[in-house]
Parts: C-alpha cells; sequence; structure tokens
C-alpha cells in the first residue's frame, strides 16, 4: 500500500484563481470526456483540464483504435456516451463495425471482419466469434470528443498540465496546474480524477497500489493492399502465419493479429511491439520505452515489404503521441475488486457500471482518504490482476459517465461525494441511455455482500 502526499491547502495557494467550478474532471481521455458531458448534461457547471492539444487519450492520441469488451454472448451491455461516439463517427464512415447478422461463429464470417478487430479476444474457438466491437479512426474520436465537449456547454482547458491537488482538512477544493501563462488554480466543489494514474488521488493522499503490465507504442502503416494481404493469408494459411510470426518476433511481440484494417484504405493499424519492463510513471522510463519501440518498428519495417504479400509499399504513416500504459497506480478504494470477483462475474448492488460481463461497484470509485474526489477509468480500484482483465476503453467511459453523474448529484444536494444514492446514479445513468449494471444478466454471480479485505486483495 502506498500514498504519497503533494498537496497543498488554500491558504498555501500562491497561483492565481482562474476559474471556480461545480465540477472539475481532471484528463481529457475517453474516461474524462463522458464524466464531463455526463456531469454537464445533469445540469452543472463543469469544468474539463486537459495537458494535450486533443482529446481523446489513448483512443486517439494512443490510436487504440477498436472498442471492444462490450458485450456479454449477444447482449450489448456497455451503453451511453460511448454509443454517441459511435454513431457520429460511423456517419462520417470512420467507424466500422459487424451488422447485427453478421455476429455469430463462422469461417467465411472471420474472413470478413477478422482483421478488423471485431471479434471476441476471450473466447478460444477457432475461428473465434464474430461480435459487436468498432474499428474507428483516431481523429474522429478527437473531433467527436470536441463536439460532445462543446454542445453540453463544457468549459474546457486545454495545454494545462495537472500540478498538485487542493486539499484542506481531507477535502478536495480544486488543482492547480502548470501551463504556458505560469501555475494556475481551478477551484471546484467536486473533482474526478481522469488521468489514468491517479494522479490527482495519489498526490492528495488516497492509498494506491503501484504495479505494470505492457506498455505499447501503436503505429499505422500507409500503402497496404489490404485485400491482397487478406487473400495471400485465406490461400495460404501456414506460410501466412510463418511470416506473421516472423515479424511478430522482429516487432518484439504483440497480440494474434499484429495489424488490423481501419476506416481509412489502405491504411492499417498495428498494435504493436508489447514491451514489459517499463514503468507507465517514470519519465526516464518511459523516455526509453519510445526509444525501444521505434527501434523495434524499423528492424521490422524492411522484413514486413519484404515478405508479405500487399505490404510492399508500406510505409509508416504514424507513430501513437502518447504511449500505450495498461496499468501504473491503481486506487485501493471503499471496495477493491479483485480477479475473483470479474471472473465470477460478481454483481454488486452499488453497481454503477458494466464491461463485457463484470460489474464496477460505486465503492470502487471512491478514495477512503479523501472527500469530494471521484476516479474513473483504468486506474480504478482493482487488483492489479483484476484490472488486467477489465481496463478497456468501454467499460472506462461507463465509469467516467457513472462518475459525473455522482458528482452533478453532489453539488445540487449539497452531499459528499460518498453520500449521493446510488440508487440516483443508476437512475441517471439510465436517462441518458447507459447500463449502469443494476440489473444483473443471468450468468451473473451472486454478491455475496461480503467484502474483500485490503491485505487479502493485495
Amino acid at each position: 500500500m502506498n500514498t504519497q502526499k503533494l498537496s497543498i491547502n488554500s491558504d498555501q495557494l500562491d497561483a492565481p484563481v482562474v476559474r471556480r467550478t461545480g465540477v472539475l474532471v481532471v484528463g481529457g481521455g475517453p474516461a474524462g470526456v463522458s464524466a464531463a458531458v455526463a456531469a454537464a448534461r445533469s445540469g452543472v457547471d463543469v469544468t474539463l483540464v486537459e495537458r494535450y492539444s486533443a482529446l481523446g487519450g489513448l483512443a486517439s492520441g494512443g490510436m487504440v483504435l477498436v472498442l471492444d469488451d462490450m458485450v456479454n454472448g449477444n447482449e450489448i451491455t456497455v451503453t451511453g456516451i460511448v454509443d454517441e461516439y459511435v454513431e457520429r463517427m460511423a456517419r462520417k464512415k470512420l467507424a466500422v463495425y459487424p451488422p447485427v447478422e453478421e455476429r455469430r461463429t463462422s469461417q467465411e464470417l472471420w474472413n470478413k471482419w477478422g482483421r478488423w478487430g471485431t471479434f471476441n479476444f476471450h473466447s478460444h474457438s477457432n475461428p473465434k466469434p464474430i461480435c459487436y466491437a468498432v474499428a474507428f479512426d483516431p481523429d474522429a474520436w478527437k473531433a467527436t470528443s470536441i463536439d460532445l465537449v462543446r454542445e453540453a456547454g463544457v468549459h474546457l482547458r486545454m495545454h494545462s498540465w495537472f500540478s498538485r491537488p487542493i486539499v484542506d482538512d481531507g477535502v478536495v477544493k480544486g488543482v492547480v496546474v502548470e501551463t504556458k501563462a505560469g501555475p494556475q488554480a481551478i477551484l471546484a466543489d467536486v473533482v474526478i480524477d481522469t488521468t489514468g494514474d491517479i494522479d490527482v488521488a495519489s498526490r492528495a493522499g488516497a492509498a494506491h497500489a503501484h504495479d505494470a503490465y505492457l506498455v505499447t507504442l501503436v503505429f499505422r502503416l500507409g500503402g497496404v493492399d489490404t485485400d491482397a494481404a487478406e487473400r495471400f493469408e485465406q490461400e495460404n494459411p501456414r506460410e501466412a502465419r510463418a511470416i506473421n510470426r516472423r515479424i511478430k518476433r522482429l516487432l518484439g511481440g504483440a497480440w494474434e493479429l499484429w495489424w488490423l484494417k481501419t476506416p481509412i484504405p489502405g491504411v492499417v493499424w498495428c498494435n504493436t511491439p508489447h514491451m514489459t519492463g517499463f514503468d507507465g510513471a517514470d519519465p526516464e522510463s518511459l523516455t526509453n520505452a519510445e526509444f525501444a519501440a521505434r527501434d523495434r518498428i524499423e528492424a521490422a519495417l524492411d522484413a514486413i515489404r519484404a515478405d508479405l504479400p500487399g505490404f510492399q509499399d508500406a510505409y509508416v504513416l504514424d507513430v501513437a503521441q502518447q504511449m500505450g500504459v495498461r496499468q501504473t497506480r491503481l486506487l485501493q478504494g471503499e471496495y477493491v475488486v479483485t480477479k475473483e470477483d470479474v471472473v465470477n462475474r460478481r454483481h454488486f448492488a452499488d453497481s454503477v457500471a458494466r464491461g463485457r460481463d463484470y460489474y464496477t461497484p460505486y465503492r470502487a470509485l471512491l478514495p477512503r482518504e479523501v472527500d469530494q474526489l471521484l476516479v474513473a477509468g483504468r486506474h480504478y480500484s482493482a487488483t492489479p490482476e483484476a484490472q488486467r482483465m477489465s481496463r478497456e476503453i468501454p467499460p472506462c467511459m461507463a465509469q467516467g459517465q457513472a462518475t459525473g453523474i455522482a458528482a452533478a448529484l453532489a453539488v445540487q444536494k449539497d452531499l459528499l461525494v460518498r453520500e449521493v444514492p446510488v440508487d440516483e446514479i443508476q437512475m441517471r445513468m439510465r436517462d441518458q441511455g447507459a447500463d449502469p449494471g443494476d440489473r444483473p444478466s443471468a450468468n451473473a454471480g451472486t454478491d455475496t455482500g461480503t467484502d474483500t479485505p485490503l491485505e487479502e486483495a493485495h
């Protein structure tokens, strides 16, 4: 268990106060935008701060270009703001997903949809079943994020790098951000930490664990004849597997499919190289990871062009702006979700968000030590093993939407966030088109009503 208190109190504040707001969201990734939009739609004043020049986090800057972990069998379990992204991008032909009638298992459908990444990656069958998942364009995600934020009336401040939380007697009062204009303070009634690494909560003194998993610097290749590449693979499966194995070794690790199609013709997404031994919360380690990834991409490019039909004219179109960090600091909140909770599909009475077939209790979004602070995203309160199974973008967006609603309720009712009635969060989630997981699926596990002690969870 680790805490690192790097906060200041209001008496120590010497940065100019540039804004006072009801709800402040720190981090403009998928969870952060969802939180900000949900809170603003609930009728409170909302400010969103983001360090980069664009919104979207790992969905745009990190180019994680498939939305998955959204189905439990044939049931779509993650809904709400994520649906709005898909619908808006699809209208621009910048999001692709299988129609309902093609979400099943067959070799023909695998040949059609497999290279889009729209399959159940948890399945052990061959071919894997095609399911509801969405391949999308990263710039379309940025544009959609901006549209949603502006339409909701969120006050957006980009180019603002979080520095310190302002905490008075255990209650978060706002944050200090670093900008080109110098340090600036934003005061708020409720703060939501969607930084991905609980930067706010950890510096405010919230208990957390620190672990690591794979990191990936994603890239895209242009100039690819995907029809020729797929035809070769389908007509020469053994030879294609051997070539792809060699390429994956040069890249230094990848999932089963190292390249996937995108909505842009001739452009493929390469979710690789997968690298271990790097700490996504350490700047020197991240720098070293950047060098290592680019070296591997460069080393593999000649072989890709020479060996794989359809790729002879391929070139590196772009490399992700952000390193794909999967795990760093994890909150140890009011409840710590365990691997057993995820595997056994444990349903919680205070569930406010869903993933594939697992549920997120509101308590897992609440720090124990700090009031008026919520967290949402991959750094939520879970053991490292549980987080690795439940950290995909859509469920993180559901968490964001839930915390945005909870924060708005706290402001409107003058409550501590831990006092907000969960049934009201669930009701407003449904009013906003989201599934909070209050109605368990048929295969859900029984909530025993017992909590896992922190010392057992970690």
